[in-house]
């Protein structure tokens, strides 16, 4: 398994254990997070507001996760599986509902950190799901 590939796995297993600290120390501090149908956040410390905006809002786990890299760029195809626990802005009504749908990651890595995070999934399907 490569580094890059080590890193994105990783990056993925903190994910599922919850470990906030250890998800961000693979990050470089100046990291930039492309969010799902939104803008780009720039730095350590954006991330670590991103993820406490999730974590009260959605119980997820990643599953079926499939890493692909070639050198310092790799890319991620996996299902999010979840529970919507809190409404988010300009979403519908969280009441715990579940849901599955598929995701995709990309990421660059430089000097053995992940310098960029770009998410992408189908809003409508999770909207759909959710309803």
């Amino acid at each position: 398994m490569s580094s890059t590939q080590q890193l994105i796995q990783d990056y993925f297993d903190a994910f599922n254990r919850k470990d906030v600290e250890a998800r961000l120390a693979l990050l470089a501090d100046d990291v930039a997070h492309d969010v799902n149908q939104g803008g780009t956040e720039v730095g350590r410390d954006a991330f670590a507001r991103f993820i406490e905006h999730m974590d009260e809002r959605y119980q997820e786990e990643i599953r079926d996760l499939v890493v692909m890299v070639n050198g310092d760029r790799g890319a991620a195809e996996f299902t999010v599986v979840g529970s919507y626990v809190k409404t988010d802005e300009g979403l519908p009504e969280a009441t715990g509902q579940r849901y599955e749908i598929p995701a995709a990651a990309f990421f660059a890595v430089r000097d053995g950190k992940i310098t960029r995070v770009t998410s992408y999934y189908n809003l409508r399907n999770w909207i759909e799901a959710v309803s």
